[in-house]
């Protein structure tokens, strides 16, 4: 590729470890050290994250952000267009770039979905929709789904279904209420005078790529409209494209009253969140434009990088990419899992959101480990430890896959190997 790396890298990534440790968070350091880490983070291009020493990894890790890869020209493009325009807002006079995102999204989402709110994260959207429903509805009590994740701060985190992140933190926000996910049923049981919405992800990620029975969002849909709650759905995930349709919603037939957005909106490049919402609800800003306000939110570059994002999805039929793509990828693993059954119990997904779970606990670690041996990327799932999630960007091409795919095989004959001789 024609790139420059440091003559010194040796130097540069034990100074950089040692930084993490004493700077920045001393079990990620540890756990660098521990899983042989002993590199950084460079550059990336396409589907490839190339380290310090320029060795290059299919990158299938990510956290659902570089649906278009990495360093995408279109999208780089116009953020150094706009950085040389106007990088940061004044936040007093208005700005092109995030009227017209606003119009393009209320022009891809599903149904009467038309006001957005720009913020800078996945769990900064997740407030705002959990703060304009409550202001919407005048309730404060809202049902979610065990094993969802909607962020880590304290509205999204009392929404979200694990105990590990949310027990150091007591007492979170009142009036949440956890049902499982896929249970209509239970989620209508649940239903309180103090009820006013439900958030859920339609297909939960850091849960370990749980897929809902087929009817249950249009279900939840029917039950929100008779007991006149808002339907919050958490694309963060999901959205954009990374399902092989535009929003994970899309594949159930619902629409939702606020829709959350974030991960593959900067296109890889720049941070960005959202939330969008039907015009009634989105009243509460009539009366006061700054009820609900974000210094950085939707600032000139990070809304150029979404735009850019959403050109490229559309010219490059990357939607499209993401289904076929998916639909092979996931074919060879549920192969490989009738190959290998005492590795892998389960694979799952729908388009390029895949999750493998494991037959036992542990190999999660052992196969992740062994894709890094062969220069792929891929995570484990916060919710469910036994699921590994490969996310590849839409921009993956067919080499790329069989070298994924040739890794995947051989990390899970020898995780056989290894649970074999226990």
């Amino acid at each position: 590729m024609g790139l420059e790396f440091p003559a010194d890298a040796e130097q540069l990534v034990a100074e950089t470890i040692s930084n993490y440790g004493d700077y920045v968070n001393s079990a990620m350091a540890r756990l660098y050290r521990f899983m042989g880490m002993a590199t950084m983070e460079w550059t990336g291009q396409g589907a490839r994250l190339i380290d310090v020493y320029g060795n290059e990894y299919i990158n299938c890790a990510g956290n659902c952000v570089f649906f278009h890869g990495h360093s995408h020209p279109q999208v780089v493009a116009a953020v150094k267009q706009q950085l040389d325009l106007l990088p940061l807002s004044s936040r007093v006079l208005p700005h092109g770039p995030i009227a017209k995102l606003g119009k393009m999204l209320a022009e891809i989402t599903p149904g009467k979905l038309q006001y957005s709110f720009f913020c800078n994260s996945g769990t900064e959207a997740v407030e705002g929709a959990l703060k304009l429903a409550r202001a919407y509805t005048g309730k404060s009590g809202v049902v979610a789904a065990y094993g969802g994740f909607h962020g880590k701060t304290f509205g999204s985190l009392s929404a979200s279904g694990r105990e590990l992140y949310r027990e150091p933190f007591y007492p979170l926000l009142s009036g949440f209420t956890h049902v499982p996910f896929g249970d209509a049923q239970a989620l209508e049981e649940a239903i309180t005078a103090e009820i006013g919405a439900v958030i859920l992800e339609p297909i939960q990620g850091e849960g370990g790529v749980i897929l809902p029975p087929d009817d249950y969002l249009a279900q939840v849909r029917a039950i929100c409209d008779r007991h006149g709650l808002l339907l919050i759905l958490d694309e963060v995930t999901c959205g954009l494209g990374r399902t092989g349709a535009w929003f994970g919603c899309d594949h159930y037939g619902v629409e939702p009253d606020i829709m959350c957005l974030a991960k593959a909106l900067g296109g890889g490049v720049m941070p960005i969140g959202a939330f969008i919402a039907r015009p009634e609800i989105f009243e509460l800003f009539d009366a006061n434009p700054y009820i609900h306000s974000s210094t950085f939110g939707g600032n000139p570059l990070a809304c150029s990088a979404a735009i850019a994002a959403i050109t490229v999805i559309k010219e490059e039929g990357l939607v499209e990419q993401a289904a076929a793509k998916g639909a092979a990828i996931i074919a060879y693993l549920q192969d490989l899992q009738r190959e290998f059954p005492d590795v892998i119990a389960e694979v799952r997904g729908k388009g390029l959101l895949i999750g493998v779970e494991m037959a036992k606990e542990g190999a999660g670690g052992l196969i992740i480990s062994e894709l890094l041996n062969r220069q792929v990327l891929a995570i484990h799932s916060l919710n469910n430890a036994k699921v590994i999630r490969l996310l590849p960007p839409a921009v993956i091409n067919a080499e790329e896959i069989q070298q994924v795919l040739a890794a995947f095989r051989a990390a899970v004959a020898t995780a056989n190997t290894v649970i074999a001789d226990l």
